[in-house]
């Protein structure tokens, strides 16, 4: 997967979504080794203090854990998985409706528009 960064959002924040979405799409299964921290910067292109806060954030969310010597890996997401891909398609309905929002649509007119499309295309 791609990265791919927004000035409206913080960085960090974006990579925790990006790596969420590995996770809650199969992409990175329990027990998957992260590569390093310095890896995984150089691959985003961020500074790699802002990949560290990335990672504690999804080690203090449960997402992902730490072995001493051995490195990061993604959690148990047995019960896990369900709940964080409902999280994260609340997230996008959200910023979905709040842009049409802006965009002068209401949140009805906003919803039919994506019934509409989701019929027409796949994905």
């Amino acid at each position: 997967m791609e990265w791919k960064f927004n000035d409206e959002t913080p960085i960090y924040l974006q990579i925790m979504e990006h790596i969420k979405t590995q996770i809650a799409s199969g992409e990175l299964k329990t027990n998957d080794k992260l590569p390093s921290v310095r890896e995984l910067a150089l691959e985003a292109g961020v500074n790699p203090n802002t990949m560290q806060k990335a990672l504690s954030e999804l080690e203090r969310e449960g997402l992902v854990y730490s072995q001493r010597t051995a490195g990061r890996f993604v959690a148990d997401m047995k019960n896990t998985a369900d709940d964080l891909k409902e999280s994260l398609a609340v997230q996008h309905m959200k910023e979905y409706l709040e842009s049409m929002g802006k965009i002068g649509y209401p949140k009805q007119k906003a919803v039919e528009l994506l019934a509409e499309y989701a019929n027409k295309n796949s994905f």
